[in-house]
């Protein structure tokens, strides 16, 4: 069966490589695939909003009923 080939960029340093044959993909190797990583977790990416959406919130839609947290009646209440 004939390798499989496709010649792309890596998204992070730009250097041609060949897709199939990185294990890292769609980045060229593990440096780049962890620098873009370090992106994510340090919130470096956004993606854009139309508007302010902090302005739309509305405060009730978060506030929570103290008595009620989800977790039912486990204990018998004397």
């Amino acid at each position: 069966m004939a390798k499989r080939k496709l010649e792309v960029k890596c998204p992070n340093c730009k250097k041609k490589f060949n897709y199939y044959d990185s294990e890292f993909r769609p980045f060229c190797c593990e440096r780049c695939k962890m620098i873009d990583m370090g992106h994510w977790w340090n919130e470096s990416y956004t993606v854009p909003v139309k508007g302010n959406v902090d302005s739309e919130m509305e405060v009730d839609e978060f506030e929570i009923d103290e008595s009620d947290q989800g977790l039912g009646n486990f204990y018998d209440e004397e």
